[in-house]
């Protein structure tokens, strides 16, 4: 992913809220189903790490990002914003 369109997702998820939030069990199976499944409807998300999560969020998207395989677009503090394109029909006309 190139930083322009790096950008032009951060662009957009900045007025999105956090669909999923990961708790003090931090990423478990079943958060990676419902990840999936979101992402691969709305090819952008938003998730928030709770204060009771004790592990490092960048690492927490690292992990999902594998999982769901999909790219880590940003990390700031507690929030994480990951991005899927799909195959066909994009929401999302990522700039060359």
């Amino acid at each position: 992913m190139t930083s322009k369109q790096r950008a032009y997702l951060k662009s957009k998820a900045s007025v999105m809220d956090p669909i999923f939030q990961i708790g003090k069990s931090s990423v478990t199976e079943e958060n990676i189903e419902a990840i999936s499944e979101a992402i691969e409807k709305r090819e952008l998300i938003k998730l928030n790490v709770l204060k009771n999560c004790m592990d490092d969020p960048r690492e927490i998207a690292q992990a999902i990002a594998e999982h769901t395989r999909s790219e880590v677009v940003q990390v700031i503090g507690k929030k994480i914003v990951l991005f899927k394109q799909k195959r066909k029909d994009s929401a999302y006309h990522l700039p060359k």
